[in-house]
């Protein structure tokens, strides 16, 4: 089967108008960041009758912590699509920390990820104690030239250190289909469609949790902003409006009423309350005392030029530009003007 994995970094790709077997998105990062193109991107998969999947990005954060973010915010999704530990250079923590996320997910879902990796990290660590439980999906290429889907694409021969073969093979990062102009991750699949849902759903019995059947999908972030905005009401409407998700939204919005404008100045810089109209609505009247610490934070300014972009001011203050994203409030499409004062 042919297929994408996709990120924020895609959010204007139309699915309708893109082929493709199977879709991979990326849900979760660390222990704070939620995509909020994650939810959006597998609903249309699913109304398309695609295979999905979608992934969790390590850090070096506590492995069991990250499991435990990545089944709060995606438990509606184990049981049907596919999870995935994408495991990089940025998130190496060692496949012992690995094995206590994986085997931390298991033990929530009874549903085995498949991780991502490229080909040299398969023999520069010890998989040995992970294998045989779980797929490989690896990345490798011959090249970075534009193509489009291969039906044999390069694949040297040769072993996967302790696999004996991989289940996905992604080979291009500059992937051109038809109804997307930008570059694409392109993916095969040595399966079919039944055995996509037997890696989703191994036994056949595991399901959506129970206690997520009557409330809304998405993230707590996404639904404590909505509930900022009064789309779930007040009182008992928002209890029902939000039915099993309440408790931790209503908790998530308590702590920001009740946290030192200090705590949430830190939890924002972490990315906890995402940027831009977000963070404003998220945060409600903190907002303003808590922008004031993070723009106070530094005394250093950046004022922005012609023809600027975030990444190149990163580049030349040798800052990286999601800091200076972050610290100024700014998200998504990430526009900037020329005579804005940034911080950094």
């Amino acid at each position: 089967m042919n297929g994408i994995d996709i990120s924020d970094y895609q959010k204007s790709i139309d699915l309708g108008k893109v082929p493709f077997d199977f879709m991979i998105c990326k849900a979760t990062e660390g222990t704070s960041i939620v995509h909020k193109t994650c939810d959006p991107f597998i609903q249309k998969a699913k109304s398309l009758g695609k295979c999905w999947g979608f992934y969790h990005f390590m850090n070096k954060e506590d492995p069991v912590k990250q499991a435990d973010f990545f089944y709060k915010n995606c438990k509606g999704y184990f049981g049907e699509g596919i999870p995935v530990l994408d495991y990089e250079q940025y998130g190496r923590i060692g496949t012992a920390g690995a094995k206590r996320f994986l085997d931390r997910i298991y033990g929530l879902t009874g549903v085995r990820c498949i991780v991502y990796m490229s080909r040299s990290v398969c023999t520069e660590e010890d998989w040995s104690a992970i294998a045989p439980n779980h797929g490989l999906w690896v990345a490798q290429y011959a090249n970075n030239n534009q193509t489009g889907y291969q039906g044999d694409p390069w694949l040297p021969s040769g072993g996967f250190g302790a696999w004996k073969t991989c289940a996905i093979h992604q080979y291009s990062s500059s992937g051109r289909l038809s109804g997307y102009s930008g570059n694409l991750d392109l993916d095969i699949a040595f399966m079919d469609k039944e055995a996509w849902g037997k890696f989703a759903n191994p036994s056949g019995k595991a399901q959506k949790p129970a206690d997520t059947s009557n409330a809304p999908s998405g993230s707590t972030l996404n639904l404590a902003a909505g509930v900022m905005q009064g789309k779930y009401g007040t009182g008992d409407a928002r209890k029902t409006a939000l039915g099993s998700r309440y408790d931790e939204v209503q908790a998530f919005i308590n702590h920001i009423a009740t946290a030192s404008a200090s705590t949430l100045a830190s939890e924002a810089k972490s990315g906890k309350y995402g940027n831009g109209g977000t963070r404003k609505a998220v945060l409600g009247d903190r907002y303003d005392e808590a922008q004031t610490i993070i723009n106070g934070d530094s005394k250093q300014t950046y004022t922005v030029k012609s023809g600027d972009t975030l990444s190149g001011i990163g580049a030349s203050l040798g800052v990286d530009w999601h800091t200076i994203a972050i610290k100024n409030g700014i998200g998504s499409p990430y526009a900037i003007y020329p005579g804005q004062k940034l911080s950094y």
